[in-house]
Order: structure tokens, then C-alpha cells, then sequence
């Protein structure tokens, strides 16, 4: 059988093909060319996000009446003098620990013996060990007589004749000139300094030129909204500098509390595991793991008990956390913007890249991506794709739930929901603006019956599971993240507050309500207003109201007036849709003659202006009902 090939059908999918294509073409030449390029985009990574760092103390100075070339030159060269001391400050402490590991031996040959003591001896692993050890040098042994090595023959030698002493030769090198000396000690710190040269330069062409950088970049973003383009900018520039600087201070205080709490536990080379702890701690999740692995692993060599060991590991677990849940949360919030799994992924891209300094500068990097994906429209994919925003919206979640018949996950869903507002909220904010996502897909044919079918169920059975909830709003805290706040404090300015609805006994209702289902809830037309109906009915089951709901077909001249009709005192109609108002009209004025003392209210849940029209409509026509 001969494979077919699929050929586009029209110039909407070849569009979609060609784009695709394009997209995978520019991503690997934008990956290529980083890797290639990183001898000089990694020193341009740096200097921006230096530039981030310094833009706050180069304001300072410019608000004080300091010229804009004097206060960065100054605050620049300011910067690299800290940098240049510490890492000055760094090899010395490296050298000191380098000349101190030799005695460290003898305390862990003493520590290995007493660890091996308490285990009896050797171990399973150690006898493996030993005998491959010794299978290693039996398999090394020469062959005599093999052709690689071969058996030397014996020297001549003529009896009587003394044996021949071999003359030892000892090869000297000429004396290298002064000028070989200067260059053997020159090259090796030829690269560090010219790459330091080449941030200085564009840290300070960064700092000197922002407003003309930041037109260009308006320029490639889209100037036809100038106005809406650099507020957008500015803003995300001034939130990238607030967060890197800030970033900046709580990573050194860190290590300056692990500096000084090792200086005081004893551990030798204090400032050195300081200054590390504070490098490292800008990579993500690992980062104050493997600071803290060589100070713990320097407290094993140096004392000879454990007690190093303890309360080194103590000051990590206490410190780490401290920081992380009370510190970080004070000065800029409990998050960066980037999902967990960004973290993980642009730390390993970046890596992969451009080494060692990728992983320290993966989430800055990552952090500036996104927030231009949050200001600028055509880099809005980088925010879908790394922000910490959820993917999908609360109702579209709910309406893709919905479709894939999947109560569960929504439950799980509304019950995170439930424990900030009420479950009127939920319905209100969530639930129905799902189904309208459901009604504008039926709307333009893309429901088949079936789908909507399942979605009535399941909506069904998710009412199900929230039967044991109440509706009142809760008394606990509100969320602490900077997103959730301003989420929560956003929908509730938006949205109507329920907290005050009634929770009605069955001796508080008028006689007329005490029935068995006082409450008829009837679908307008499609099972999506039978969902509705259902969502309607459980919340007046809550209220103390109960309820009971009909189907699409109820309202059929041939069904209407078969319909069970004891005991109800009001009848809502249900509609998603309200395209049409004179269906809505005749609905009501068939309940009316099967119902003539019943109250009908009409919900139209879809809150447009259609709405509003079919409302009017129905008023202007009570005199023919």
C-alpha cells in the first residue's frame, strides 16, 4: 500500500504549514548562532543584566543633579571594584584551603576506619572492590612472548668481560628570557580581562544610551501604539531592575549570614563558602544544595568528631528556608514570574549553551523574556510559555473539563477555589462563563449532539460532588503571592459579592414554598441551558429552596401540559442563548396558562446586550400573558 500525502487543503492551512516551518527555522538558527556566538553574547548577557542592577544607583545619582556620564562611569567602575575585590578575595581563600588539605588527611583516615569499625569490617562492596582491584592487575600483566611486548633478548656478554653500566643523560632547558617570563604569566589572565573589558564597555554604552536602546526596541516591538508600547516598557524595565537589585541584596545576605554563622561553627575558609552560598543561590532549586555540600564536606575532613558536620547542616536548614519563606516574600514576592517547570527547562538550555554561567544566569534571562512576553503582543508566547499565569483561564478550564468528561479534575479545581470565595462565586465567575464558551462553540456549529450530551452529564455529576458544599464566603487568609493577590482583589471588585444571600429553613418559607420541589427549573432549548438549569437548582438546594429540573423538551406543545407542575412556586427558564426573544416570549406564555399562580423568572445567563433586548422584550408583552 503506497503512503498518501497529505496536501493542505487551503491557504489558511498552508499559511499554518509555511509559519511552522519558519518558526523551527528560526529557532535553530537563534540556538545555533547563541552557541556559536557565546565568546560574545555571553559578556553581553552580563552587562545587561548588570545594567538592570545599576540603573537604580545611576537614578540616585542623576536625581542629585551628578551629569548622566559621571554618575554611571562612577557607579560602574564603583561595581567592578566590589567584583574585582572579591575575586581577589576568592583565590586567596582558595589558596589558603589548598595549602591546608594536606593535614586534613589524617582526620579522614580516622574517620573512614571508625565508620568502618562500626560497620565490622569490610563490607560486601569493599571485598568486590579488592577483587576487581586484583583481576585489574592480572589483567595488565605482559604476556611473554606477546607481540606488543615482546621478550627483550639477553646482552651479549663474553665471559670474563665486566658488565655494562648505562650513563645517565639528564636533559636541561635553556633559561627563558624575561620577556618569556612576562607572557607565560600574562596569557592565562589575557581572556578573563578582555571579556570584563568588553562588560564595562557595554554596561556603560547600556546605562549611557537607555532611552535611545529602548526606541529602537519599541521601533522593532510595533510603534503603532506609541503610548501603550513604552509604558510597557518603562514599566517592565523599572519591575526587571526592582527584582534583579533586590535579588541581588537577598543573595548577599545570605551569604553573609552562612559566612559568618561557619565563622562562628569554625569552619576554615568562611568568607570563600559566604561568597559562594550567595553566587549560587541565583540558580534555582539546586543552587543552595551544592553550596552547602562543600562547607559539609570540609566539616567531615576537618573535625574529628561530628559536631562541625551538625551544626553546619543546621545553619543551611535554617537559614535556607528563612530566607526563602519570610524574606523573599517581604522584598519582592513569593515568585519571579516563571513556572517551576520553566525554571528547569531554560536552566538546562541555558547550560547546555553556555556552560556554568548559563546556570547562574538562566532565570534573570528567562525573567526578562517573560516580562517583554507580557508587554509586548508579539512576544506574548514567551509569557504562555514560561509565565507563572495559568495556561488557561479558570472557565476554560472548567468548559475543557466539561468536553473531555472529566468531573474530577473541575472539582479539585472548585474546591481550591471554594477556599478563598463562595460557591455562588464559583458559578458565577467560573462555572457559567464556561458554559457560554460551550453556547459561542455551539453557535458556530463546532457542538455536535453527542458533546453536549456529555457535557450535561458531567456537569451533573460535578454538581453531584459539590452538594456538600455551602454558600458562604470563607474566613481563612487570602493568598500571599503578588499574582493571586492582585487576581483575587481584581475579580472581587469585578464581580458581585453573595456573602449576604439567605440560608432559608423550611419553617422560615410561606406555605406555598414548602413543597417538595417548589422550585422548577426548565431548559430554554439546548442541554447547555440544562446544564445551566442544574448549576441554577443546586444553588437554590443550598438556599433551601428545593429544586428539581426539566429538560429542552418539557416545553413542547405535546409535553408542556403533561408536566409535573404540583406543589412548584416559581419556574426559572433557562438560556445560554437568547438570539431569539419571541421563543422566549412563547415559553413563558405556555407556563403561564399550565402555571397561572406560579412566579416565572426568565435566567439569561449569557450577560450581553441580547440579553438585555430579550429582557424588554418579555416586559413589553406581559399584557398578552
Amino acid at each position: 500500500m503506497r503512503p498518501k500525502l497529505v496536501v493542505p487543503q487551503t491557504s489558511e492551512d498552508v499559511a499554518s504549514l509555511v509559519g511552522a516551518v519558519a518558526l523551527a527555522i528560526l529557532a535553530v538558527i537563534i540556538v545555533t548562532t547563541l552557541y556559536v556566538g557565546r565568546e560574545i553574547f555571553v559578556p553581553v548577557a552580563l552587562a545587561i543584566l548588570l545594567s538592570f542592577v545599576l540603573a537604580s544607583p545611576v537614578s540616585v545619582l542623576q536625581r542629585v543633579r551628578v551629569p548622566r556620564v559621571v554618575a554611571v562611569v562612577g557607579v560602574v567602575l564603583f561595581a567592578f571594584a566590589i567584583i574585582f575585590a572579591l575575586g581577589s578575595l576568592i583565590a586567596t581563600q582558595l589558596n589558603r584551603l589548598a595549602g591546608d588539605l594536606p593535614r586534613y588527611q589524617t582526620t579522614i583516615q580516622s574517620k573512614i576506619q571508625s565508620v568502618r569499625g562500626i560497620t565490622g569490617g569490610s563490607s560486601t562492596l569493599e571485598r568486590a572492590a579488592g577483587m576487581l582491584q586484583d583481576l585489574g592487575k592480572e589483567l595488565d600483566k605482559p604476556k611473554a612472548g606477546s607481540p606488543d611486548k615482546p621478550v627483550a633478548p639477553p646482552l651479549a656478554n663474553p665471559l670474563g668481560a665486566r658488565p655494562v653500566t648505562p650513563v645517565p643523560v639528564e636533559v636541561l632547558q635553556p633559561d627563558p628570557g624575561a620577556l618569556e617570563s612576562l607572557r607565560s604569566v600574562i596569557a592565562p589572565l589575557v581572556s578573563p580581562l578582555a571579556t570584563t573589558g568588553i562588560i564595562v564597555i557595554f554596561v556603560i554604552f547600556i546605562l549611557i544610551q537607555r532611552e535611545d536602546l529602548r526606541n529602537r526596541l519599541i521601533r522593532l516591538a510595533g510603534s503603532h501604539d506609541l503610548q501603550r508600547t513604552t509604558a510597557a516598557l518603562d514599566d517592565a524595565a523599572g519591575r526587571l531592575s526592582r527584582l534583579f537589585l533586590n535579588q541581588l541584596l537577598v543573595n548577599a545576605g545570605f551569604g553573609l549570614l552562612i559566612g559568618a554563622g561557619l565563622w562562628l561553627i569554625g569552619t576554615p575558609s568562611a568568607v570563600l563558602w559566604g561568597i559562594l552560598a550567595a553566587v549560587l543561590r541565583f540558580v534555582p532549586y539546586i543552587g543552595s544544595v551544592i553550596a552547602a555540600a562543600f562547607p559539609l564536606a570540609l566539616a567531615v575532613a576537618v573535625d574529628p568528631g561530628w559536631s562541625m558536620l551538625a551544626s553546619t547542616a543546621v545553619l543551611f536548614v535554617v537559614v535556607e528556608p528563612a530566607v526563602g519563606q519570610v524574606i523573599e516574600p517581604m522584598v519582592y514576592g513569593r515568585s519571579t514570574g516563571l513556572s517551576p517547570v520553566a525554571v528547569v527547562v531554560s536552566a538546562t538550555f541555558w547550560t547546555a549553551l553556555w556552560g556554568p554561567i548559563g546556570l547562574v544566569l538562566a532565570t534573570p534571562l528567562t525573567v526578562c523574556l517573560v516580562v517583554l512576553g507580557r508587554h509586548v503582543e508579539r512576544l506574548a508566547f514567551l509569557d504562555v510559555m514560561f509565565g507563572d499565569r495559568p495556561a488557561l483561564s479558570p472557565a476554560e478550564i472548567f468548559y475543557q473539563r466539561m468536553l473531555a468528561g472529566d468531573p474530577t479534575e473541575a472539582t479539585e479545581k472548585a474546591e481550591e477555589f471554594l477556599k478563598e470565595r463562595s460557591l455562588s462565586s464559583y458559578y458565577d465567575e467560573v462555572a457559567i462563563k464556561g458554559l457560554q464558551l460551550a453556547q459561542a462553540d455551539l453557535d458556530r456549529d463546532a457542538l455536535d449532539q453527542s458533546r453536549l450530551v456529555k457535557i450535561r452529564d458531567t456537569v451533573l455529576e460535578f454538581v453531584n460532588d459539590l452538594s456538600g458544599q455551602t454558600d458562604q464566603e470563607p474566613t481563612g487568609e487570602r493568598p500571599t503571592s503578588d499574582a493571586e493577590t492582585a487576581a483575587a482583589v481584581e475579580a472581587a471588585a469585578a464581580e458581585p459579592v453573595y456573602a449576604d444571600l439567605p440560608i432559608l429553613q423550611r419553617d422560615e418559607l410561606p406555605i406555598e414554598w414548602k413543597g417538595d420541589s417548589p422550585v422548577l427549573c426548565i431548559a430554554g432549548r439546548t442541554e447547555l441551558d440544562e446544564a445551566a438549569a442544574i448549576i441554577f437548582a443546586q444553588l437554590c438546594n443550598v438556599h433551601g429552596l428545593r429544586a428539581r429540573v426539566a429538560g429542552p423538551e418539557a416545553l413542547s406543545t405535546n409535553n408542556i401540559f403533561r408536566l409535573e407542575t404540583e406543589g412548584v412556586a416559581l419556574v426559572c427558564l433557562s438560556y445560554l442563548n437568547t438570539a431569539n426573544p419571541a421563543q422566549i416570549r412563547y415559553a413563558v406564555r405556555r407556563l403561564r396558562r399550565k402555571l397561572p399562580r406560579a412566579l416565572i423568572m426568565v435566567g439569561l445567563w449569557s450577560g450581553t446586550d441580547t440579553a438585555e433586548g430579550a429582557v424588554t422584550t418579555i416586559d413589553n408583552s406581559k399584557a398578552d400573558m
